[in-house]
């Protein structure tokens, strides 16, 4: 029997060849390139707790004094004597500011000496006249006797009548003077500027021997004294125009500034505008004020501070609720199903907020989701393992 030349069957040699690279590069598939593990994730466990529907500020809101008054003197003057600095307390009715006033003070004399002439004049005059209405009678009871005639009777009452008029008059003069008095003290009060009430004096524009102008009607000067009542703090804000029909007074707000990071105060919505604002090249607002719920001392907060309100319009309590991260376009999350597996569900959703989502169908309590979905891989179908959760920062 005779081998084949190595000519023949060229097409059997080329098959064997190819047959053992294909087993080579299989086996190296094997070897280098095992089976794709589960993919690491987060999953949150779906209970039940409070969702709140809320609606927050379109633009930055400013920290505001429920009081504050620019004040200056009621009439013009030279500042004879500043009684207060920068940045100190002050209690209602305090003096803050006078005005040179010598000359009202010297009116003031005058007229309390001319209140003193007057008295006297008083006496005389009225002393007088009582004497004059007792000769009346006596002359009337001399008449009545016939030991005087009828003429010398109507001169002793005329006389009595006459006294008893300069009286009344004297008594007019004293009036008057009485009035001078209280102009001219109330000239001088007007030299005075007092504390409206309790606060901290925020800022003083005029030095002393400087010319003090109050601010005409319809125009606008600098203030002498800038007081701020900082017992009591509201945050203005504007709310966009959908969102105003959900608000009411009274409604419990929570409030976080720039200036103090990490901290939020709790607050309530204490007037809400009635009009619409239109600005020029930005959105329709409402604007909203939420005060301060007792503030204390240390909380140390400024005016003019810029601040973020959130307003709670809805609560729900101990319904089902995931994290709002954990939720996918169109009402979808990713169940962590049987064997590892991530399947997708479409559930019905309820209030939500940036934090929670009510689930009103689709999950049950107990049901675990992932939330790590910005996870390469992350989708239906995978083989996923749950991750343990870091321990949170101290």
């Amino acid at each position: 029997m005779s081998l084949p030349t190595s000519g023949s069957h060229p097409s059997l040699r080329k098959k064997i060849v190819i047959a053992v690279t294909a087993g080579l590069l299989l086996a190296a598939v094997f070897l280098f390139y095992p089976h794709a593990k589960p993919i690491p994730v987060v999953l949150y466990k779906v209970e039940r707790g409070v969702v709140e529907a809320s609606v927050s500020n379109t633009r930055a809101g400013t920290v505001n004094a429920c009081r504050r008054a620019k004040m200056s003197p009621s009439a013009g003057g030279q500042i004879a004597k500043l009684q207060v600095k920068k940045g100190e307390r002050v209690k209602e009715g305090q003096v803050l500011l006078e005005l040179w006033d010598n000359d009202l003070h010297a009116q003031e004399v005058l007229a309390q000496e001319q209140l003193k002439v007057a008295l006297s004049r008083v006496q005389e005059i009225c002393t007088l006249a009582d004497a004059a209405q007792r000769d009346a009678v006596r002359s009337r009871e001399l008449r009545d006797k016939g030991f005087i005639s009828v003429q010398q009777l109507d001169r002793a009452m005329t006389e009595a009548s006459a006294k008893q008029s300069a009286c009344t008059s004297a008594n007019g003069d004293v009036e008057q003077s009485r009035s001078r008095i209280k102009v001219a003290r109330a000239g001088l009060e007007r030299m005075v500027l007092r504390a409206p009430f309790d606060g901290i004096v925020a800022d003083i524009s005029g030095e002393l021997g400087e010319y003090a102008t109050p601010s005409p009607p319809g125009i606008l000067t600098i203030p002498a004294i800038d007081l701020i009542d900082d017992s009591c703090m509201y945050v203005s804000a504007p709310i966009d125009e959908v969102d105003a029909s959900k608000l009411k007074v009274g409604q419990i707000s929570r409030i976080t500034l720039d200036a103090i990071k990490g901290r939020t105060f709790s607050g309530k919505v204490r007037r809400i505008a009635p009009y619409v604002l239109d600005l020029e090249k930005q959105a329709r607002t409402v604007e909203v004020e939420v005060e301060f719920d007792k503030l204390a001392e240390k909380d140390d907060l400024l005016v003019g501070y810029s601040a973020d309100v959130e307003i709670i319009h809805d609560t729900r309590q101990q319904v089902l609720r995931i994290p709002t991260q954990a939720l996918l376009e169109g009402g979808r999350v990713l169940r962590y199903g049987d064997k590892g597996v991530l399947e997708e569900r479409e559930i019905t959703t309820g209030l939500s907020n940036w934090e929670y989502v009510e689930v009103a169908g689709g999950l049950s309590e107990g049901d675990r989701i992932v939330l790590s979905l910005d996870r390469n891989g992350v989708k239906a179908g995978v083989s996923v393992q749950p991750e343990a959760a870091k321990p949170a920062a101290p």
